[in-house]
């Protein structure tokens, strides 16, 4: 697999105010994403998955590690060249109604990159957000509406378009459809998947429900505590979990037939803290399978089958 986007050892620490250290959201993350792939990145709340695809995008500065796009350290560019290089990934962010701009109309929000980039005339501007607008399932006539005038559903719709507008070559999708119902959150999950077949483009999904990420990904990463625990092809993730945190996800999803449950592994107490989280494995505190090892030694991510990668000293 030749990687569109490879991080390595990638980190980045916040300072808390007074000096009393740092909160590590994303503390050496390995990932590879392919050219026209998606890759769903999981883990529950406050796990670093949105500050991990801020990153990516440099929309957040790194603090240290490895981040390369199409063979191009992202790091080593300066304003300019980052800037240039931005026509080729966008974001779809997880608010349908804070991610517009409330002052501005459908076809103006659509159309900022096209205008900032200085894409064609003004015409053929135009012609591009209209055929956007169809593209995600709008009518030509919602271009001279404001955000308020639409549904959530709707407004995510225009936020996919406005990302699509200079044809990225990766789009990091930042929980694009927690916020919405159930029957829409399918609608939406349907039209990017969609729209990824016709155009090519590889996706970085982050999410935090496991039914949405078995629908859309190819590959799955879990993360706990700012760290990558368990990747593999969705299907081997989802058939034969070996992380212990991911097992416990994947028994947590309520199945139609309790009879086809996997066996419940409950986690025993909360998420530590990443202002001070634990010396070696970072979810030694919560396994009921942890060693001494695992207070010592940090897991590497190590390839234990064919693709499929797991940071557990026991596995």
């Amino acid at each position: 697999m030749t990687a569109l986007l490879q991080v390595r050892g990638l980190e980045k620490h916040f300072a808390v105010r007074g000096g009393r250290g740092v909160v590590r959201a994303v503390d050496g993350v390995d990932l590879d994403l392919a050219a026209g792939e998606t890759l769903g990145l999981v883990g529950e709340s406050g796990c670093g998955k949105t500050t991990l695809g801020r990153v990516v995008l440099r929309l957040i500065e790194p603090t240290a590690g490895s981040l390369r796009f199409d063979s191009t350290d992202l790091r080593a560019l300066d304003a300019e060249a980052m800037r240039k290089m931005r026509r080729r990934m966008s974001i779809i962010f997880q608010d349908p109604v804070g991610s517009l701009d409330p002052r501005m109309n459908v076809a103006e929000i659509v159309g900022e990159p096209l205008r900032i980039f200085r894409e064609g005339d003004r015409a053929a501007r135009r012609a591009r957000v209209l055929s956007l607008l169809r593209r995600v399932g709008l009518a030509p006539q919602h271009a001279t509406r404001h955000p308020h005038e639409f549904s959530g559903g709707q407004r995510q719709r225009i936020g996919i378009a406005r990302a699509l507008a200079l044809k990225p070559d990766m789009i990091v999708c930042d929980e694009p459809v927690s916020a919405l119902d159930v029957s829409i959150q399918a609608q939406i999950v349907n039209l990017l998947m969609d729209l990824q077949q016709e155009l090519g483009v590889a996706y970085l999904f982050v999410a935090h429900d496991l039914s949405v990420i078995r629908h859309i990904s190819d590959r799955v990463a879990v993360m706990y505590l700012g760290r990558v625990v368990e990747v593999a092809a969705k299907r081997a993730l989802f058939a034969a979990p070996l992380h212990p945190y991911t097992r416990a996800l994947l028994a947590a999803v309520p199945v139609p037939d309790p009879r086809a449950a996997r066996p419940p592994e409950p986690l025993a107490g909360e998420v530590p803290s990443p202002l001070n989280p634990p010396s070696g494995c970072r979810f030694r505190t919560r396994c009921k399978l942890a060693v001494a090892r695992c207070a010592e030694e940090t897991p590497a991510l190590r390839e234990i089958a064919p693709g499929h990668h797991v940071a557990c000293h026991l596995v």
